[in-house]
């Protein structure tokens, strides 16, 4: 980490025993990640409660280039952050998915959506159980009956417009899956 990071506590006391708790997470989350830059930890508490313990929020945020992360531990929805060890491993954790998001995403290893072809059946072929879309570019992209959802391949006529999700079959194209424009759209 290129700058020391910083840790402030909020309506409580400083506690030697949780920063060095944080300042460990903090050391995994640098050997975890190399190119984190700087790293702020706020650790508070909220209102005193009589009827119930005292709950922390705990605030991380993480520059690294091009981004900073932050990670907010909302202490109302977790009961269990009466413990401030559970509220900073629980904050830590977030981090740590978060960076583990960012390393993917610089890596190229982001799951990309395709979204679904579109084209207009050109032919259909009934008593073979099958038919060919054409896409924008001039493709024909086969389908076969059991491809067709949320209409009857019988029902279809040439011309509709039509959203496929398309694979490559031994053939060539093929989709797998064939919907009606405006009638139940694939997704991705």
């Amino acid at each position: 980490m290129k700058l020391t990071p910083e840790i402030t506590f909020r309506g409580l006391p400083r506690s030697d025993a949780l920063e060095a708790d944080i300042r460990k997470k903090i050391a995994k989350l640098d050997r975890f990640f190399e190119h984190i830059m700087s790293c702020r930890v706020v650790f508070e508490t909220g209102h005193m409660h009589h009827h119930k313990g005292n709950l922390y929020h705990v605030r991380v945020a993480l520059t690294v280039p091009g981004r900073e992360l932050v990670v907010s531990r909302d202490s109302e929805k977790h009961q269990a952050h009466q413990d401030p060890y559970v509220a900073v491993r629980d904050a830590f954790d977030a981090a740590q998915r978060q960076l583990e998001d960012y390393a993917r995403e610089l890596r190229g290893d982001v799951k990309s959506h395709d979204l679904p072809g579109r084209g207009r059946i050109v032919e259909l072929v009934p008593y073979m159980d099958y038919g060919r879309i054409e896409t924008p570019d001039g493709r024909l992209v086969y389908f076969h009956r059991n491809s067709v959802l949320h209409v009857d391949f019988d029902k279809l006529e040439e011309g509709i417009e039509v959203r496929f999700a398309e694979e490559q079959g031994d053939e060539g194209p093929q989709a797998s899956t064939v919907c009606l424009v405006g009638k139940h759209p694939i997704v991705g």
